[in-house]
């Protein structure tokens, strides 16, 4: 049986969207450095590489949602931070996201990377920002990217 799988190897001519929140910026900013540089590192031109700035992790969906609509991208990277607080709108805003990236995903049949970090304190974001857990940025993009080529593989096998 024949067996599929994508490699990191970028789309000759579709664009990555990264769709970042604003919101815990010294986050962020580090989770988008490490998207925009794995993509880059990994032959993505500069110029096919869209970042998209959101208020908060609750608005990544409906950019995600609109930019697969548009046509023309073949990943989008979402990157966020919520840090879990007194009141249970850390789960709200945390779990609507999550499964709202994965309806987005299925919907438009484009891969989402799904790199929000959904924390219990900013130490633990920390780690995940290029800290001692790596640059989760830098994983999703990896993810976006093989995905992507996985895809592009799958839809001229089958055609």
């Amino acid at each position: 049986m024949p067996r599929f799988e994508g490699d990191l190897r970028p789309h000759p001519s579709g664009r990555y969207a990264i769709v970042a929140s604003r919101w815990n910026p010294k986050i962020t900013n580090v989770l988008v450095d490490g998207a925009r540089k794995a993509l880059v590192d990994n032959g993505v031109e500069a110029e096919r590489i869209d970042v998209v700035r959101v208020p908060g992790a609750w608005e990544i969906p409906l950019a995600a949602a609109a930019i697969a609509q548009a046509g023309g991208c073949v990943a989008i990277i979402a990157l966020g931070c919520v840090v879990r607080g007194d009141t249970r709108h850390y789960e709200q805003v945390a779990d609507g996201c999550s499964n709202a990236l994965m309806r987005v995903q299925l919907d438009f049949h484009l891969p989402v990377a799904n790199g929000v970090l959904a924390v219990e304190a900013y130490a633990d974001a920390e780690a995940r920002a290029g800290g001692a857990m790596g640059n989760k940025g830098e994983e999703a993009a990896l993810a976006a990217l093989e995905m992507s080529d996985l895809l592009k593989h799958w839809q001229k096998t089958t055609a």
